[in-house]
């Protein structure tokens, strides 16, 4: 699992204190005025280094964005894989895709961007052949798989990715799933037919 949510950044070194810093730093910001407002002297101030020494560690406020929206991303995964140990892959979707969407409502980050600039967070979900998605995609995959060994679930795990990403990026409309039990109703109706059979 921790190769998996590391997925991302394969091959770099763990993050040291002071790249720990400067990520909590500019997600400060982001939360705070966004992505597109905040500068790299803006996080700079806030982590209380010189602006040379992000550009040396994340090059361009490209790579820093992205940087930080993987490393919660990680942690938005982990949390959903502790919600669904233990079940069957029926369940894990089910109780996965609620706890992803009451995660993501509740972080931060995500609500910000989501309501004052999409068009700035969604190319991130795009960069470098879609890391974050394929990651997500994989961390789906191999829990979901494990009840059905040799199943090919990629699609599978995509489809349901994009259906939660529209949901909370484009609320409202004819699909009411604005708490958890409306979301395990929906999970329920649309999205188990997805899985494959096992054996």
């Amino acid at each position: 699992m921790e190769r998996l949510l590391s997925r991302p950044d394969a091959g770099r070194e763990p993050p040291d204190a002071l790249q720990a810093r400067i990520l909590d730093a500019a997600l400060a910001e982001f939360e705070e005025h966004g992505l597109r407002r905040v500068s790299m002297e803006d996080v700079a101030r806030r982590a209380r280094v010189a602006r040379t020494t992000i550009y040396r560690r994340f090059g361009t406020k490209e790579q820093l964005v992205q940087a930080v929206i993987l490393r919660e991303c990680r942690r938005f995964l982990s949390g959903i894989a502790a919600a669904t140990e233990g079940l069957s892959a029926e369940e894990a979707l089910v109780e996965g895709f609620v706890a992803g969407l009451r995660e993501a409502r509740s972080n931060p980050l995500l609500a910000r961007v989501a309501v004052s600039e999409p068009e700035a967070f969604l190319p991130q979900l795009s960069m470098n052949g879609g890391a974050v998605m394929l990651a997500a995609r994989d961390i789906l995959v191999e829990r979901l798989g494990r009840d059905r060994p040799g199943a090919d679930l990629d699609g599978v795990c995509e489809v349901l990715l994009r259906v939660a990403l529209s949901l909370l990026l484009v609320p409202g409309g004819g699909l009411a799933v604005h708490d958890d039990d409306s979301a395990r109703a929906f999970a329920r109706r649309h999205l188990l037919r997805l899985l494959p059979p096992p054996g």
